[in-house]
């Protein structure tokens, strides 16, 4: 492989929401630059990215993928993300390990939601950007309605245009390049070529008015530079590209370019501005982690002569090369035929071949650099989120945060002995997939499967089946209620007496049933004062309450919340055994129960929804008509935050009829907070649909 430098090596994200074209600019970029010889399209399935059956029957992209090339004697890493919110974690976990990202808007569409989210994730992780305007070939595009929507909706870095386009819709033919004002024409045939031109008289007024506009911001960015521009000196083209270095990395701006991925118009650009504008790995000199043995803080400079360390960002099930896991290097470098330390779960690893990535092709390299982002198979201990470093030099960095899942369904394997099967395969999806939960509800018996909305989930079954060959079906979860009672209840007593004509059983118990504050638990209370009960045989009374708090009175839901003062009884000094105690503990609980004003309780979850500010009154009347409350609202850019707390068994469905009312652009979260009486009247609808089971 050849040896870059550093300032040579680019690693750059495409972000944005879905459908606005990202996967279609990386297919245009590896067409460009030489990586594929034909330019790969999303909707005939001809994607060298979009790679995955269900990608390519979907038409979008449901996994991070990956790309490496040259462009002008500088290697560029590109991770091509998805930006529907069912995959978008994807994309955010990504963004951790670039150097910059273009933000890809389509010029027929506007901000969307997943634009603002992710733009705002950048801000966050102060990563400088270019924003390239997609689709300018699509009917309704309108370049200075995407940059007016930019400068409304897209907070702290502002957008400065450095091109302007030639013709819209299907008059889209090029762009003039406000840096050097030539014009760009693109031939029209998808090979990319095009020929420099004056620009169109047309245009003249309208690009030397944006060219001023574009000097004025840009030169901030550089103090000496502004002093020469004010003063009346003459900017040469180097002068410009110094500044927009500067500012794009310092986040002062983010460059804005357009084009058409599809006719493959404007890659050049694109690729000079990527090399021009986004800073080399080690811009940032150091990247902070701590000590895994004292947790103290602990940095490495991001040079290729340290101490090797490296951050393990995803995990790819290959059917034929097994995991691969996909590291970026922070310091030093890795060989193939080495061994490295994983300093999150303490244990050596042997370096194998080491590849990186094109689509779905692999292709082998001789080694792994700082600021590389590279491929390793059959790690056996490593996963995502993992630190994998020097052992003499460990240090620990923070992985990404996984967000919670919001959808949740019943999961039972379609085949009778396929339990174990489908445990094993999910454990490899999860490899691959952190945001799929997997639980055992303990309370209803069923296997949980969680995601991030409906269509992740349809996606999750398709690739048990493709992949495993092992086929479930989904049903809606049971909602884990419990019981709990509202009133004190005194003296409740219970004799278990059973004759069999040898030895018998016998046992009595007297109890004080009282209801505790919610979320207490249960309380047991050994209260016996004289000898009527040999002290032996409380913990068999504990045991057989405890066994029967499992089924309720009412529906069979496990009871809650109370506690019960064991003060008295009788014994037999033949008949009574533990058993006998166990029973009669086990019935006197019943008996006391029916008595205490029983009651449903159900799980309530705390809502955080985000949804445009005109989706608002829909959205909180949904809400309401779902018992739940709300209890507050903030606004984040152009969309609103609607806090509320709301019963879980009415949002078991909310992400697609989220969805429906707001036109794909809501997205929310949600936490349990505490569980609470139901209504009367909907706690007899839930007691008889219980007795059918029973």
């Amino acid at each position: 492989m050849k040896k870059y430098e550093l300032d040579q090596i680019r690693n750059i994200g495409l972000f944005g929401h879905g459908s606005d074209g990202k996967t279609s600019l990386a297919e245009a970029i590896l067409f460009a630059t030489g990586e594929n010889n034909r330019l790969g399209r999303v909707d005939d399935g001809s994607s060298l990215m979009d790679y995955e059956p269900e990608e390519v029957d979907r038409r979008m992209t449901l996994t991070a993928s990956f790309a490496q090339f040259e462009w002008n004697k500088h290697k560029i890493n590109m991770i091509d993300t998805p930006g529907d919110p069912n995959f978008i974690s994807d994309a955010k976990v990504c963004m951790n390990v670039v150097d910059g990202f273009i933000m890809v808007l389509g010029a027929n569409s506007g901000v969307k939601v997943k634009t603002e989210e992710l733009w705002d994730l950048g801000n966050r992780l102060k990563l400088p950007r270019i924003v390239y305007v997609s689709k300018m070939d699509m009917e309704r595009a309108n370049f200075d309605v995407a940059l007016e929507e930019m400068g409304q909706s897209l907070p702290s870095v502002r957008v400065v245009p450095v091109v302007l386009p030639i013709g819209q819709e299907g008059n889209f033919r090029g762009v003039v390049d406000l840096l050097a004002m030539k014009a760009h024409v693109y031939e029209g045939d998808d090979s990319g070529k095009f020929s420099l031109q004056e620009i169109p008289d047309d245009l003249k007024a309208a690009a030397e008015s944006s060219r001023e506009k574009m000097i004025e911001t840009i030169v901030e960015a550089d103090d000496a530079l502004m002093e020469k521009y004010l003063d009346g000196g003459e900017l040469t083209q180097d002068d410009l590209y110094t500044c927009l270095q500067k500012g794009t990395r310092d986040l002062v701006f983010a460059p804005v370019l357009c084009g058409s991925s599809v006719k493959n118009f404007g890659m050049n650009r694109v690729l000079d501005l990527i090399n021009a504008a986004i800073p080399s790995p080690n811009w940032r000199q150091t990247i902070e982690g701590r000590d895994p043995k004292t947790g103290d803080p602990e940095t490495r400079e991001l040079r290729e002569d340290g101490a090797f360390s490296a951050l393990v960002f995803k995990t790819v099930a290959d059917p034929f090369a097994g995991k691969l896991t996909l590291f970026r290097v922070y310091s030093g470098s890795l060989s193939p035929d080495s061994s490295v330390y994983n300093s999150t779960r303490s244990a050596r690893e042997r370096i194998g071949q080491i590849f990186v990535m094109v689509g779905k092709k692999q292709k082998p390299v001789g080694f792994a650099g700082t600021g590389d982002i590279a491929v390793v198979a059959k790690l056996k201990e490593t996963s995502t989120g993992d630190t994998l470093c020097d052992e003499k030099r460990p240090i620990l960095f923070s992985p990404p945060s996984i967000p919670e899942p919001v959808i949740s369904f019943a999961l039972r394997p379609k085949s009778k002995g396929d339990e174990d099967k489908v445990a094993s395969s999910l454990h490899r999806l999860i490899e691959e997939d952190p945001t799929i939960k997997i639980i055992r509800d303990e309370q209803t018996k069923e296997v949980i499967l969680s995601g991030m909305g409906q269509v992740h989930i349809e996606v999750v079954v398709e690739r048990l089946k493709r992949k495993f060959g092992v086929e479930v079906a989904l049903e809606a979860p049971k909602v884990p209620y419990k019981e709990t009672i509202k009133r004190e209840v005194r003296g409740v007593i219970y004799r278990h007496k059973k004759q069999t004509g040898g030895r018998g059983q016998f046992a009595e118990v007297h109890f004080d049933i009282t209801p505790l504050e919610r979320g207490k638990g249960f309380e047991f209370e050994n209260a016996l004062t004289g000898m009527n009960v040999p002290r032996n045989f409380v913990p068999a009374v504990e045991k057989g309450i405890a066994e029967a708090l499992n089924t309720g009175v009412l529906a069979g839901y496990p009871v809650v919340d109370l506690k019960i003062r064991f003060y008295d009884g009788k014994s037999h000094e033949v008949d009574s055994s533990e058993m006998a105690f166990k029973i009669a503990a086990s019935m006197c609980f019943k008996k006391g129960a029916r008595e205490a004003s029983p009651v449903l309780l159900e799980p309530i979850v705390k809502m955080e929804v985000i949804v445009p500010e005109e989706n608002m009154g829909d959205v909180i009347g949904d809400i309401n008509g779902r018992r739940g409350r709300v209890l507050g609202m903030d606004t984040r850019g152009n969309y609103q935050v609607v806090r509320a707390v709301v019963p879980l068994a009415e949002i078991l469905k909310y992400d697609p009829d989220l969805r429906s009312m707001t036109g794909g652009r809501g997205s929310f979260s949600f936490e349990f907070e505490h569980y609470a009486e139901v209504p009367a009247h909907l706690s007899e609808r839930i007691i008889q649909a219980k007795k059918p089971e029973e």
